[in-house]
């Protein structure tokens, strides 16, 4: 895990999340797609660090699952923090859209999920 300072001390990951072990909400999944708010809201809260590390890698539209590969932390606790960053208003959520009834695009859809985790 890389939770780690510059020190190389290692970081536990409830502490990441103030002791915190489920989220607020229930609003993400491995693949939705997240994005920062930009210009973000006037009353913001600075950031803890770990909370600007997402912000920076949600520069880009990522997914959960891809935010926790690249944090290296566990999807509970990126999903913890996602919650915070939500209900502050930094970041922006687009859900993946609903999977068709169609065998075809199902399994169009599996194969891409596939390649993506296998890209990771």
């Amino acid at each position: 895990m890389n939770g780690g300072d510059a020190a190389g001390r290692l970081v536990r990951p409830f502490t990441l999340t103030g002791g915190r072990t489920r989220p607020s909400r229930a609003d993400f999944t491995l693949i939705t797609m997240v994005t920062t708010v930009d210009p973000p809201p006037e009353r913001a809260v600075r950031p803890q660090p770990e909370h600007t590390r997402i912000l920076r890698r949600c520069a880009e539209p990522v997914t959960v699952a891809e935010l926790a590969v690249h944090l290296d932390l566990p999807v509970s606790v990126v999903v913890i923090m996602l919650c915070d960053l939500l209900e502050a208003g930094r970041i922006a959520l687009h859900r993946p859209a609903p999977v068709s009834r169609t065998p075809d695009l199902d399994l169009d859809l599996l194969q891409k999920v596939r390649d993506g985790l296998g890209r990771l």
